[in-house]
C-alpha cells in the first residue's frame, strides 16, 4: 500500500504545503481556548470566589462530545455530587472547548481548570513511570486494565507523583479500549502495509515507535484536527478505539478499519491538588463513591458504545478488517524492554501483569 500512501500525500500538497490548512483551525481553537481560560481565571479556580459560602463549582475540561460515555458517566459522576456534597457542582467542558490535552493539563496544573480527562501519554510526559501502563500489550482486557489502575497498592505512589511539581493528583482511569489502525486508502494485513503511511498517534516517544513498529510513520497531531489532517492528506492512518472513530467522524475520510489491537488505551481524570485538598471529609467520600460509580459505569457504556460505534459506522459505509496478529506482535516485541527501563517502571509493569494471573 506505499504507492496509495505516497501518491495520496501528493495530491493533497501544492507546492509542499497541505492544500487544507490546519493552521487556521488551529488559531480559532487557540483563541478560543484563552477567551475561555481568561473567563475561568477571572472567576478563580477551585473554590470560586463567585460561588456562594459553603458552595464550589469544579470545571472539568474534556476531549470528547457530548454523546461519548466519558461525557455521560462524568455527567452521572456530577449528578451524584450535587445529590451528596454540600454545594459542590461539576461543570463539563466537553469537545476541546478549553483546548487540547497538552493546555488543559497545564490549567489544571496552574488552578485556572480544576478537573480534566487526559490521556496516559500525556502523563508520560510529566512522570515517565506512567509508561509502564501504556506499554502495548500490558492489559489483557478492559476488565483487567481497570483492576489495576484503581488498586492504590498498585498506584498509590504513581498517582500522587505529580503532586509536588505540579500540583496535580490522578484520580483514576476510564478505558480507550484496545486501539486499533484505520486508514484512508484500503485495509491493512501486516506491517508492511503501512510503509509509507503517516500514522497519526498521540504525543510521545512511546506512541512513536508503536508507529513506527506498525510499519508506518508517527505524525503526532492534536485530536481535534486529525478529521481535517486526514481529509486533507496530511496523515494516511490514526489509531484508536471504534468509540472514538464513530463519535468524531472519522470513518468518514478513513473508511477502513484493521484489528491491530496493538494496546488497549488508558484516559485519567486529574484534579488539581489544591482544588481536591479543599473537599471537607465528607464531601471527599461523596466524591471518590462517585467517581467508583462513574468508571464501573463507564466500563458498561462502553462496552455497548464499541458495538454501536461499529454497527453505526458499517451502515455509513465503513468496513472493518481482521489482521493476523502474529506479525503486529511481532513487530511490537522489544518495546517493552526498549522503554520500560528504570526500576520503578519495570515494577508497575509487573504488578499489571501480575494482576491478569
Amino acid at each position: 500500500m506505499t504507492e496509495p500512501f505516497e501518491r495520496r500525500r501528493r495530491e493533497a500538497t501544492k507546492d509542499g504545503k497541505p492544500t487544507v490548512s490546519t493552521h487556521g483551525r488551529t488559531c480559532l481553537v487557540a483563541a478560543a481556548a484563552a477567551a475561555t481560560t481568561l473567563a475561568l481565571a477571572s472567576c478563580g479556580g477551585g473554590a470560586d470566589a463567585g460561588d456562594p459560602p459553603g458552595e464550589r463549582t469544579l470545571r472539568l475540561a474534556l476531549n470528547q462530545s457530548e454523546e461519548h460515555p466519558s461525557f455521560t458517566a462524568l455527567d452521572h459522576f456530577g449528578d451524584h455530587l450535587r445529590e451528596n456534597t454540600d454545594g459542590v457542582e461539576l461543570d463539563i467542558y466537553p469537545n476541546e472547548t478549553l483546548g487540547g490535552q497538552a493546555e488543559v493539563l497545564q490549567l489544571v496544573s496552574s488552578g485556572a481548570v480544576d478537573m480534566a480527562i487526559v490521556s496516559g501519554a500525556q502523563l508520560e510526559n510529566l512522570n515517565r513511570d506512567f509508561i509502564a501502563f501504556n506499554a502495548p500489550r500490558v492489559f489483557d482486557d478492559i476488565e483487567h486494565q481497570m483492576d489495576v489502575v484503581h488498586d492504590p497498592e498498585i498506584t498509590g505512589d504513581l498517582y500522587s507523583s505529580l503532586d509536588e511539581n505540579h500540583d496535580l493528583t490522578v484520580v483514576g482511569g476510564f478505558t480507550q479500549g484496545a486501539r486499533s489502525v484505520y486508514t484512508a486508502d484500503g485495509p491493512v494485513e501486516t506491517p508492511e502495509d503501512l510503509a509509507g503511511a503517516n500514522i497519526r498517534v498521540q504525543e510521545s516517544p512511546l506512541n512513536v515507535a508503536i508507529a513506527e513498529a506498525l510499519g508506518g510513520s508517527a505524525a503526532p497531531m492534536v485530536y481535534g484536527e486529525l478529521y481535517t489532517g486526514l481529509q486533507a492528506g496530511v496523515v494516511d492512518a490514526a489509531e484508536n478505539n471504534e468509540v472514538s472513530y464513530f463519535t468524531q467522524r472519522h470513518y468518514e475520510v478513513a473508511p477502513y478499519w484493521s484489528y491491530t489491537e496493538h494496546l488497549i488505551g488508558l484516559d485519567y481524570l486529574i484534579i488539581n491538588s489544591d482544588a481536591l485538598d479543599g473537599l471537607s471529609e465528607q464531601d471527599r467520600a461523596a466524591f471518590d463513591e462517585g467517581w467508583t460509580a462513574a468508571y464501573e459505569e463507564h466500563a458498561v457504556l462502553w462496552a455497548e458504545a464499541t458495538q454501536e460505534a461499529i454497527e453505526g459506522a458499517e451502515a455509513d459505509g465503513a468496513e472493518f478488517h481482521q489482521v493476523e496478529e502474529a506479525p503486529f506482535a511481532e513487530a511490537l516485541d522489544g518495546l517493552v524492554d526498549e522503554f520500560v527501563v528504570t526500576e520503578t517502571q519495570r515494577e508497575l509493569y509487573d504488578a499489571a501483569r501480575e494482576a491478569a494471573e
